[in-house]
């Protein structure tokens, strides 16, 4: 069964990378959520796709020149709608709390691609050693050295490989950094890679499907996972399909 992992949690419906936003996937029933994650100037880490605050919020600067509690101050879900103008940047460790009480998958893209966080890797793996979630977390990044630092101070947390254009036999590629995954673009994925790459035991989730056809084809293809802006719609078609393969039995 593909998994559905909502995206920046539920952000067709809310404000992404809020809880407003990942308790409403948990709500409908999504399998996992994926979420960005960045360095403050105190060392923490704050949930947050971009590397400014400008796009998101009422605030304005680097995530890195801020404080986690001066972030905590930026109103996160006005600009989305203004009903949501309580919800704030959450810090990874919120997030964590909050996944003690369900059983979601989380992946967790690192943004380090364009800003350097020394030590951001290290930061990283300390929280999830200390609420005990190694089994449930999946670390993406477009930044391919920063996943094999991850692999080589842990090698059981899964890493998979974020990548934009076609690459020839990707799981071989994923291996030299000791990647396990892969997390392709969807209008750069086949259905043949996909089954080829699971088949060499990569599991594949492909990113950002929103559309219904586009999403049917995956689901239908067998990926491990769909990474989705509105998690709830996706579930309906797998639901769909799943009721169709029973009724051919």
């Amino acid at each position: 069964m593909t998994k559905i992992f909502a995206h920046r949690g539920s952000a067709g419906t809310h404000p992404e990378n809020t809880m407003a936003a990942f308790k409403e996937a948990e709500r409908i029933g999504a399998d996992g959520i994926e979420l960005d994650v960045h360095l403050t100037k105190d060392n923490q880490i704050a949930v947050i796709h971009d590397k400014t605050v400008d796009r998101t919020t009422n605030g304005t600067g680097d995530v890195g020149i801020h404080t986690l509690e001066e972030l905590k101050k930026l109103d996160a879900g006005s600009h989305y709608a203004k009903k949501f103008n309580e919800e704030t940047i959450p810090a990874l460790t919120d997030v964590f709390s909050w996944m003690q009480g369900n059983t979601l998958e989380l992946n967790i893209e690192l943004k380090n691609v364009t800003v350097d966080y020394p030590g951001f890797e290290e930061r990283l793996l300390e929280e999830i050693q200390r609420f005990e979630l190694k089994d449930r977390i999946i670390f993406s990044s477009f930044n391919h050295d920063s996943l094999k630092k991850i692999n080589e101070l842990d090698s059981e947390i899964e890493c998979a490989i974020l990548y934009l254009e076609k690459l020839y036999k990707p799981w071989e590629y994923a291996k030299t950094l000791g990647a396990k995954g892969l997390h392709p673009h969807h209008p750069n994925t086949s259905e043949d890679m996909v089954k080829e790459a699971q088949r060499q035991g990569f599991p594949v989730r492909v990113y950002t499907i929103n559309d219904e056809k586009v999403l049917e084809k995956f689901i239908r293809a067998g990926c491990e996972a769909i990474i989705t802006d509105y998690p709830e719609k996706a579930l309906q078609i797998r639901k769909r399909i799943e009721e169709k393969v029973r009724g051919k039995k």
